[in-house]
């Protein structure tokens, strides 16, 4: 699969990096290429930085995935070169991602019309006034409408490349970048973007840690809030507190994300039947697990299995 990101002049580095350490090499092995395009060779980037792009933005017009990993300036409309190579993107029914600001930019080229989206929290309101048509979500991580993806501010980017990813090559291989990366592989995209961290490296922090651990090692497992915080060593009121604050929900809709990440495992790796594998991952039965499919990652199972087959 080639993959085609846009930059631009006064890009942050940190964002042209995002899509880079999740699909380029060396980390991935999946011989997907990936592609540096834009208008000019040379760039400016933060921080005095200069960059040098190889190929030019018309490259783009030949990638499966093209990525605006965001944008300079909110005020600032993006150029209409790069609006146009996301229209094309979109005409040819490329997957078109828009990263944090670059959100803008796939707003510009009609792309988002109608669709759920979402960007920055901070410029969400900016956003939802200069394109009506756009359902815009200030909270969320990331969405995936499909042929479109955006993202909120910065970190989440990688969990939205991360998420693409593991469209693109299996949950198995996002979870391995995941790891090579040492960024957490069960980020949803429905998770708050404003989240209050307890102490890094507390006791407490260090003790949930390793529960959270050991409940995604095994989300089958159904241990009470009360047991698990009395393992914790601590009361049920501040478990939950901690658990809030670290996953941005409760420990329930915590593991509904860890029990989904692993039926997709279990389907990338060849599980048969959706009864069994909703029983191994506690759903209830397989019309919930479809369910959870669909709204987390907004297909059916199957249709989910399909588009791991993407070349």
């Amino acid at each position: 699969m080639r993959i085609a990101v846009l930059a631009y002049d006064q890009i942050s580095p940190f964002m042209l990096s995002t899509p880079l350490l999740v699909f380029g090499e060396p980390a991935l092995a999946g011989g997907h290429r990936i592609d540096v395009c834009a208008s000019q060779r040379r760039l400016s980037a933060i921080g005095g930085l200069t960059l040098q792009a190889r190929y030019p933005l018309k490259t783009a017009r030949e990638a499966d995935v093209v990525i605006l990993p965001g944008w300079r300036d909110a005020a600032e409309p993006v150029p209409a070169d790069i609006v146009a190579e996301l229209k094309a993107a979109g005409a040819r029914e490329a997957i078109v991602v828009g990263l944090c600001l670059g959100a803008f930019g796939l707003a510009k080229a009609g792309l988002l019309d109608g669709l759920r989206a979402t960007t920055h929290w901070a410029f969400a309101d900016a956003f939802a006034a200069r394109y009506p048509k756009v359902a815009v979500d200030p909270g969320a991580l990331f969405v995936d409408a499909g042929q479109v993806l955006t993202s909120a501010g910065v970190a989440s980017g990688l969990d939205c490349c991360l998420h693409l990813l593991a469209r693109i090559a299996g949950v198995g291989e996002a979870n391995r970048i995941a790891r090579h990366l040492v960024v957490a592989p069960l980020r949803g995209g429905g998770q708050p973007q404003l989240l209050e961290r307890p102490a890094i490296g507390s006791s407490a922090d260090r003790r949930v840690s390793e529960l959270l651990a050991a409940l995604r090692a095994n989300p089958a497992s159904a241990p009470s809030l009360d047991e698990l915080a009395e393992r914790a060593g601590m009361s049920r009121r501040t478990l939950t507190r901690h658990i809030r604050a670290r996953t941005g929900g409760s420990l329930g809709e915590w593991l509904k994300h860890a029990r989904l990440a692993r039926a997709q495992e279990l389907l990338a790796a060849g599980a048969r039947g959706l009864e069994d594998v909703a029983q191994r991952c506690r759903f209830p039965d397989a019309h919930a697990l479809r369910a959870a499919f669909r709204t987390e990652l907004g297909v059916t199972p199957t249709q989910w299995l399909a588009l791991q087959r993407l070349d």
